[in-house]
């Protein structure tokens, strides 16, 4: 018979046994703990941690989907919970989280036994490959576990009531998880059939339509909908589709909760550093005026668009956004589409800046802006240093251990999407981010190597 393996992973935290308990026991606990590289999604939860409560996953082993059908089977409240593999790749799966008291606040023990399938028939170093995948996994479910529980801490006021618009955007799928998990109820507005029982609410910004008698008393709303500016050739009908989305779904939003009865405290609004337009190697502040760009216009007229929530007296908060880094979506995502091939050495001369953050940062900036009360207006939100085109393609390729191909010339760029080409792949922005850092915001990941080893899994 096979011999079973125990893998132990155990951590440190700033916070009490029953509060780390608390957190893995609240929705999206477990989407904050899947790591970004791996392509793994819940597709389906029943119950939560206690006895009786399962999970479906769906993994891929190359480009192969298979399902992982995981139980929980006891609980303790403030001291264990166990759940086990009911379906799935390993012929035992049991995983212990364990609580203990520590001087630091708290300790987490993950403890997980298990057995490789047919192990007799596998090459030796198969456990070898399953101890570091393991080592790899919970490096980062900790690290990130310890940042959460840091930053809920910081801001460690009643829960709020939020509101979220591109709630299944990249932004929105991580963004949700970490507010739930801080004890913040979260409402999604949807374009299909809401289900009620999710939290969901019928809109349909193209008809002004919003179910106001769905909503609850909000103390936030966030708003992050919006046509997808970076995919494709610019039409004139791409374009039109752009602006309405924003203009459309702004003023919706800022027309709804500025006529509220109980109106919510704050409105965070997306918006772009694409609003300072191609400014070379400037770093541009949140007083300097808007570009000549197509997207500086589609920028200015989103901002604009928010005023009725700023004439109500509602805090509204322009997140001039950079570059979000994930794997899960975005540029990122289509950079490593690339990478069993290389990584091209620069888009055009290569010397264009890049205003980057990494996803972590950015919903966590989220996070922060509602609640600084003293923040409000046009926010910067990027990583304090951004680098240049060719900066960024030359780590990336270090930090995944693929070659550097020759650079795209520009003309090639423009002639496969046009404007596009010239605005996003070819334009750069530099932006400081004094007005977030001085408002008390910290950076889990202020420089890109630190943040694409992390994303990666390549620390």
């Amino acid at each position: 018979m096979a011999e079973d393996k125990t893998f132990t992973y155990a951590s440190s935290f700033p916070c009490s046994p029953y509060e780390l308990y608390a957190w893995h026991s609240r929705e999206g606990a477990l989407e904050r703990l899947i790591p970004p590289w791996e392509n793994t999604s819940v597709i389906a939860k029943q119950g939560g941690i206690a006895p009786g409560g399962t999970t479906t996953l769906k993994l891929h082993a190359g480009p192969i989907p298979y399902q992982w059908h995981a139980r929980h089977v006891e609980d303790i409240p403030g001291v264990m919970f166990k759940d086990i593999q009911h379906k799935g790749p390993f012929a035992r799966w049991e995983h212990s989280h364990l609580f203990y008291t520590d001087p630091q606040g708290s300790k987490l023990e993950d403890s997980i036994v298990y057995r490789l399938p047919v192990h007799s028939l596998l090459p030796d170093f198969s456990e070898r490959m399953v101890e570091s995948m393991l080592e790899r996994i919970f490096s980062y479910r900790h690290a990130t576990l310890r940042g959460d529980i840091e930053l809920h801490k910081k801001y460690s006021s009643k829960p709020m009531r939020i509101l979220i618009t591109g709630a299944s955007g990249v932004l929105g799928r991580a963004l949700c998880p970490l507010l739930t998990t801080g004890g913040h109820q979260v409402w999604r507005l949807v374009r299909r059939t809401p289900d009620p029982a999710k939290n969901e609410i019928f809109w349909n910004p193209e008809q002004g339509i919003i179910d106001t008698k769905a909503l609850p008393e909000l103390d936030g709303v966030i708003h992050l909908a919006g046509d997808n500016i970076g995919e494709g050739r610019w039409s004139d009908a791409k374009k039109q589709r752009v602006i309405a989305s924003r203009e459309q779904g702004t003023g919706l939003i800022a027309r709804t909760i500025a006529a509220l009865d109980h109106k919510p405290k704050v409105l965070l609004s997306a918006s772009a550093v694409g609003f300072y337009g191609d400014c070379q190697d400037c770093c541009m502040r949140e007083e300097d005026l808007s570009g000549t760009d197509f997207i500086s216009d589609v920028c200015s007229l989103w901002e604009r668009s928010a005023t009725p929530a700023e004439q109500a007296g509602i805090r509204t908060i322009f997140m001039r956004i950079g570059v979000v880094l994930s794997p899960k979506g975005g540029a990122l995502q289509r950079l490593l589409g690339t990478s069993p091939v290389g990584f091209f050495k620069s888009f055009g001369s290569g010397e264009q800046y890049i205003s980057w953050i990494s996803i972590d940062d950015m919903i966590s900036a989220m996070l922060h802006a509602l609640h600084c009360d003293t923040l409000c207006g046009p926010v910067n939100i990027a990583a304090p240093e951004p680098v240049t085109n060719a900066a960024l393609m030359r780590t990336l390729a270090t930090v995944v251990g693929r070659p550097l191909l020759p650079g795209i010339p520009a003309r090639a760029l423009k002639t496969l999407y046009g404007q596009m080409a010239s605005e996003v792949l070819l334009g750069g922005c530099r932006v400081a981010t004094d007005k977030l850092q001085q408002s008390g915001f910290t950076f889990r990941h202020p420089s890109l190597e630190t943040a694409l080893k992390t994303l990666l899994g390549k620390k």
